[in-house]
């Protein structure tokens, strides 16, 4: 496993809660890549803990959104990590700011292995949490992996969706497609000859005045105090532009009507990708799976809004499912 050099300090958006430990962890996936996570330990806790392993949203890192979840339910009596996807953040892997929905997918799978195998963790109480477009990361890893008890997904983006048919699917259609596809060749070459890989994606700066309200919410995370990190994706640059080749081949979620564990979907009343939760939803099988709504609640909200967040619900999902 790689040695990673991580920073030692606290470097969070949120601030540092006195009723759990922090440490910072590292752990490998199957395609070798060392994944970098802050472990959240409630203080003074004994024997086995249930566990829960949290990522996301897409271009986070684990320094805003995740992090902050993690600490939250540590408080409530969880072990967690919030863990640093595959080429982001203090992960490894190279090129950088790679994405690919099989490894991302591998990630939440590797942070079980992990989890299984810490001796303050009962192995067969494990769940995850993914945010945004690491919900449905979350969600795809919960089809395949049989050791994932719980999953909740909080206000889920399907990136391989909103790649393949555009925002709002605006762009659902065989030519638009396959004019995304040439451009992206196109820039394989152009990589190629250079030697390095474009970004794109991120949010935009500076904002325009007509720019949608969903990109006016983003920017006040990501682009503002709120939540800007100097290793987040979304607040400095973006991803690798021809990473949308793999999501524009492989959609996620093929199988998630199979999942037996239980799922709990959150989403905002006026978040503007509801409708990959209620989709989602509409897919899932068996008495173990609830979608919840918040009246008046935006997207980026649930990155941090300790008033919208609902904590307690997720509390009661996880203590009911990894009991």
């Amino acid at each position: 496993m790689e040695k990673l050099n991580l920073t030692q300090e606290w470097d969070k958006v949120f601030p540092k809660s006195d009723k759990v430990d922090h440490k910072k962890v590292t752990f490998h996936n199957r395609y070798g890549i060392t994944l970098a996570a802050d472990m959240y330990t409630p203080r003074g806790a004994e024997g086995k803990l249930p566990a829960i392993a949290v990522s996301g949203p897409f271009g986070a890192v684990k320094e805003q959104s995740s992090g902050l979840y993690a600490q939250k339910m540590a408080e409530l009596g969880f072990l967690t990590i919030a863990f640093d996807p595959s080429y982001t953040g203090e992960s490894s892997g190279t090129p950088r700011y790679v994405a690919s929905p099989d490894i991302n997918t591998e990630d939440f799978c590797a942070a079980v292995d992990f989890l299984s195998v810490q001796e303050n963790v009962d192995p067969e109480r494990i769940g995850i949490i993914g945010i945004c477009g690491w919900g449905g990361m979350a969600l795809n890893a919960a089809a395949i992996d049989t050791r994932i008890k719980a999953t909740a997904a909080m206000t889920m983006y399907d990136m391989t969706r909103v790649t393949a048919n555009g925002y709002f699917d605006a762009e659902d259609s065989e030519q638009a497609r396959f004019e995304k596809k040439k451009a992206m060749n196109a820039q394989r070459i152009e990589d190629y000859k250079s030697g390095s890989y474009a970004l794109a994606g991120g949010v935009v700066d500076p904002l325009p005045e007509d720019a949608p309200q969903f990109v006016k919410d983003y920017y006040a995370y990501y682009k503002t105090p709120r939540g800007y990190h100097s290793r987040s994706l979304n607040s400095n640059g973006g991803w690798n532009v021809t990473s949308s080749l793999s999501f524009l081949n492989m959609p996620i979620l093929q199988y998630s009507s199979e999942i037996r564990s239980a799922v709990l979907l959150v989403h905002g009343e006026k978040a503007h990708s509801r409708y990959f939760s209620e989709t989602a939803y509409s897919k899932l099988t068996g008495d173990n799976k609830e979608l919840l709504i918040i009246p008046g609640a935006n997207h980026t909200d649930f990155y941090d809004q300790m008033d919208i967040i609902p904590f307690e619900k997720l509390n009661a999902f996880f203590t009911e499912y990894l009991r």
